[in-house]
């Protein structure tokens, strides 16, 4: 029998009630045969990819973006006790920071979603510095994940705006609303963020989830 490496789903349950989903049923195998739901959901809820046209950094959407961009090898940065509102450096990467190598991506850590579905997971979440962003371009890296529902502050224009043209504008894709992540033993990883084909997007809510590298 072939063996099959264990995968980790990091994607939060998406479900009627929360800001930004709302789930209006159809059909009923009781009065049509089938079950059925119309599903109306904010582009960027839950877990989720930004395209580039989110924030102009390019003309680039969310089905231009290639399939093969959306996987690779990954850091998992663990950051324990994060302040609500911190700013993540690149200082509290250790030694990810010295391993990363161009085309990799890194996972951030922070068990804030834990907050999913409260005002403070969007109120007080901590954000990514624009040291950080700009490092993250040079380096290459290819997706930046975030457990937060942003990289940067929603509260505040100007740091949304210059952190997502850094992230956007440099070619790394942003994966945001991460879960899980405690549960994945290894440092380093297998991972997808796999989005759903929209015209013109400027994101889409996204299965995430990763493994053991392959030996």
């Amino acid at each position: 029998m072939p063996s099959f490496s264990p995968i980790t789903d990091l994607t939060l349950t998406l479900h009627d009630g929360i800001d930004g989903v709302d789930f209006e049923q159809k059909f009923t195998v009781s009065k049509d045969g089938w079950n059925a739901r119309t599903l109306h959901l904010y582009s960027h809820i839950g877990t989720h990819m930004d395209a580039p046209y989110h924030f102009e950094a390019s003309d680039e959407t969310i089905a231009q973006i290639p399939l093969d961009r959306c996987q690779g090898k990954a850091w998992i940065v663990r950051i324990s006790d994060v302040a609500s509102k911190a700013l993540i450096e690149v200082d509290d990467f250790g030694d990810v920071a010295t391993k990363l190598q161009a085309g990799d991506s890194l996972l951030i850590q922070t068990l804030w979603s834990q907050y999913f579905g409260k005002p403070k997971f969007r109120d007080e979440m901590p954000r990514i510095s624009v040291g950080l962003a700009k490092w993250c371009v040079e380096k290459k890296v290819r997706m930046l994940g975030v457990e937060a529902p942003s990289v940067a502050d929603v509260h505040n224009l100007a740091e949304v705006t210059e952190v997502h043209h850094i992230l956007l504008g440099g070619d790394v894709i942003i994966v945001e609303g991460l879960t899980n992540l405690d549960r994945v033993a290894e440092d380093v990883v297998q991972f997808w963020a796999i989005p759903l084909k929209l015209k013109d997007g400027d994101g889409s809510p996204c299965r995430a989830f990763c493994s053991p590298l392959s030996p």
